[in-house]
């Protein structure tokens, strides 16, 4: 079965919206940007803005001569940001692209940063000059490491403590420019000293929530430009995916937050990409459970319309999608099958004893299925007997490939069942968008795991079992009640 991959159709209907925005926000002045690269010759160089750190969104292409002259240049101005312009052989040089949009530069294949000349871009000035005395400063400090003698920790300090003021009067001097954005966006918190613990050590507690709590100081969610650099993107990535605890709590907790901070922006740009690249990984998580995330942001962002579809069909496909999983999260109770078995017997979820119940809804015909089946027969007659059920659940409605199946594969030992009058919808009712399906319950039924690789089940039950050991009655407890 094909799995509706929901996520990529809104953020292709979002970046198409947030292009056709960009560009009819900007003037008609129109650009053009001229340079020479020494070392290049004889090709096209393509100019592009990033749009997160992973993509890039073409704008203009320019063919390089013998002598390694180009120009970029078009009638309607470019939407500003961090631009680069990209040559073969993956070599690249970042641009920025602000309100003097006709400039020329000139640099070398051999050392882009440090052969840079910009004419005509106070902006693009700037950010070459900051990177050129650092560069050369850490040029300095690499010249000190082969040596051995008693001045070297003087001079790298010296070194170091050159830098930090470098950076501390450049950003203080060119306070209102992109460049200095930035550069604050881009910074992580300094952490001051911390307080000593009761046992003299530095309290790395302290250190994490004030890393945390101001890892957003210096990033402009009012300023549009920075969604056409890699940084929105990275920050949101380092903070979710690192400084977050994994579970679905805490990352919808901070993901408001998050998302908070992009609205009181003001920025429509800001805010769409914050809510769009939050969602996105969570339709299909890497991290068991957290799909609750998605459905969090869907019901609260997009059913609202705080981010808006162009596509009201899509917006309806993903309602329906989030209206699946919602019910069939990891920590609900799994809503009992309406099935029967080979004889037409019912099966009752419920009565099912066992510390465990792996469901694995299947398509009899299902290539994947076919093949997952092996593995899932060694699980079923391994722990048969051993406070595991499988309950091995057909989705289709062909009795006698059914049959066919459970013979084929030897499943005889798990619970086969199917719903023979088709009252059941698989994927609306189970989230059952592709084939096989396997959830896995605790003795209550509620579900502990969902959408588990086959060959999984065994390791994660085992996982799940030493972290969440099944309490035992002790022999002795109807003697030990008090009456």
């Amino acid at each position: 079965m094909k799995n509706l991959v929901l996520t990529a159709l809104l953020g292709l209907l979002f970046l198409s919206a947030t292009w056709a925005q960009s560009a009819n926000n900007t003037a008609s002045d129109g650009f053009r940007i001229t340079g020479h690269i020494k070392g290049l010759k004889d090709t096209t160089c393509i100019l592009a803005h990033y749009l997160g750190a992973t993509q890039y969104i073409p704008k203009d292409t320019a063919r390089v001569d013998g002598a390694g002259n180009l120009i970029f240049e078009g009638k309607k101005s470019l939407p500003q940001g961090l631009y680069l312009a990209v040559a073969p052989k993956n070599r690249y040089i970042e641009l920025l692209i602000t309100d003097d949009q006709e400039f020329s530069f000139d640099t070398d294949t051999v050392n882009t940063v440090q052969s840079m000349k910009v004419t005509g871009s106070k902006e693009n000035e700037l950010f070459y000059s900051y990177q050129q005395q650092l560069s050369k400063l850490f040029t300095e400090a690499q010249a000190l490491k082969g040596r051995t003698d008693a001045t070297v920790d003087k001079q790298m300090s010296a070194l170091q403590k050159q830098a930090n003021d470098f950076r501390r009067q450049f950003l203080t001097d060119n306070a209102k420019t992109f460049t200095v954005t930035l550069l604050k966006a881009s910074a992580e918190p300094e952490v001051p000293p911390a307080p000593k613990l009761a046992n003299g050590r530095p309290d790395s507690v302290w250190v994490f929530n004030y890393f945390k709590s101001h890892f957003w100081d210096g990033f402009d969610f009012a300023d549009e430009r920075l969604v056409r650099t890699p940084f929105l993107q990275r920050k949101i990535d380092r903070y979710i995916k690192e400084l977050t605890v994994q579970v679905s709590d805490s990352l919808i907790k901070e993901a408001d937050y998050v998302v908070s901070k992009a609205i009181a922006g003001k920025n429509k740009e800001i805010r769409y990409y914050t809510i769009y690249y939050i969602t996105s990984p969570y339709e299909q998580p890497k991290v068991m459970g957290t799909d609750g995330v998605f459905v969090h942001m869907f019901e609260k962002y997009y059913a609202t319309g705080i981010m808006t579809v162009s596509d009201s069909s899509t917006l309806k496909n993903v309602g329906e999608r989030v209206a699946s999983m919602k019910p069939n999260l990891v920590g609900k109770i799994l809503v009992a099958p309406v099935i029967t078995d080979t004889l037409r017997k019912p099966i009752i979820m419920q009565t099912i004893k066992a510390d465990y119940t792996i469901v694995f809804f299947y398509s009899p015909t299902c290539g994947h299925c076919r093949e997952s089946a092996p593995k899932l027969q060694k699980f079923v007659d391994d722990y048969k007997g051993k406070g595991v059920e499988v309950m091995a659940i057909a989705i289709d409605q062909d009795v006698k490939e059914w049959k066919k199946f459970i013979k084929e594969f030897k499943l005889g030992n798990a619970i086969n069942g199917m719903d023979m009058a088709n009252r059941t919808n698989y994927a609306k009712q189970y989230d059952v968008w592709t084939t096989p399906t396997v959830y896995m319950l605790d003795k209550d039924k509620r579900i502990i795991g969902r959408k588990l690789p086959v060959e999984q089940i065994e390791d994660f039950m085992l996982f799940y079992k030493k972290q969440h050991p099944v309490s035992k009655a002790p022999a002795n407890a109807k003697a030990s009640v008090k009456k």
